[in-house]
This record gives C-alpha cells, sequence and structure tokens, in this order.
C-alpha cells in the first residue's frame, strides 16, 4: 500500500483549485485512509486472502459508494451540497483501492467486489509498497515516500495547479 503521504495527496491536491469546507477536507482524508482500517482483522484472526482481510471488500468500487453514500446524508454537516459531499468523499474513497493497483507488493486488490472477489493489481505497478508500523521510518520507508513524491503526489499537484488555472480563466 502506499503510505499516508500518498493516499492524502489527493483530498490534499483536490483543494488546490477551489477552497471548500475544512470539514469536507477532513472526511476526505479520512475516506482515504478509511479503507485500510481491514487492518485490524488481523489482530482477531482474520485470515490473509479472505473477503474482511486487509484489501479485500473495503478496497471495493462497493465499498467507496457506500462511504459516499454517507457523505451525501451528512452533507449538511460537511456544509456543501449533497452531489459535491458525495462526489468528493467517492473519489477520495476510490483513490485508495485505485493507488493500491499500482503498488508493487501486498495482496492484490478486491476492487470489483461484489461482482468478482479475485485479488489483482494493475498492469503497470510503479509504487513501492509501503512497510507497516516502525518500518516505515527506515531507509525503506524513505524509498517508498520517493516513489510517491514522483508517482502520486507530483501528479496530483500538477493536475490541480492546471485545474485551478483553468477554474480561474
Amino acid at each position: 500500500m502506499p503510505s499516508v503521504v500518498g493516499h492524502f495527496a489527493i483530498p490534499l491536491a483536490s483543494r488546490i483549485p477551489r477552497a471548500f469546507p475544512p470539514r469536507l477536507l477532513v472526511t476526505g482524508l479520512i475516506a482515504s485512509m478509511l479503507p485500510d482500517a481491514d487492518t485490524i482483522g488481523a489482530l482477531f484472526g482474520i485470515e490473509r486472502g479472505t473477503l474482511l482481510a486487509h484489501r479485500g471488500v473495503t478496497h471495493s468500487l462497493a465499498f467507496a459508494l457506500v462511504v459516499a453514500g454517507i457523505a451525501v446524508l451528512g452533507s449538511r454537516w460537511l456544509q456543501v451540497r449533497a452531489a459535491r459531499a458525495g462526489l468528493f468523499v467517492l473519489a477520495c474513497a476510490l483513490s485508495h483501492p485505485l493507488l493500491d493497483l499500482l503498488t508493487n507488493g501486498g495482496p492484490g486488490v478486491m476492487i470489483g467486489w461484489p461482482l468478482s472477489d479475485a485479488r489483482v493489481f494493475a498492469p503497470w505497478r510503479p509504487i513501492e509498497v509501503s512497510p507497516i508500523g516502525a518500518a516505515f521510518l527506515s531507509a525503506r520507508g524513505l524509498t517508498v515516500v520517493a516513489s510517491e513524491l514522483v508517482w502520486v503526489v507530483a501528479p496530483a499537484l500538477m493536475v490541480a495547479l492546471a485545474a485551478r488555472r483553468a477554474h480561474r480563466k
């Protein structure tokens, strides 16, 4: 999986073209990391490769749609229109498994669940998989961050700056 640096890049960059309420940004940041809540399953004996294991159902389009639906219901609290809340949170939640598809390690992603329980990767996988826990603060962790700066952060910033420029015109 990409690190928090990579997963936070999409919600943070999306705020560059146009400001929106801080509550929506925080919700997007949470949505971008929420799929990894499945890692807690290992503490409860969830076996690798099962639906509830890491990169299982929480890494699917269906899960991202549920999270977006919750944002739609909470749009008043988020201080934006329902459609904007839903689309932004959907993009943030879906960015997580899409980035995981591009990593060079870990289990495949169940992006198509419930229609398919296949675990897949993209054919091109340029993002270094992140070490978990304290290992992230190692030389390997720095390699991952460098990879994410090139393959996630820089492209997200370029798209955001181009959108900002287009929005101003």
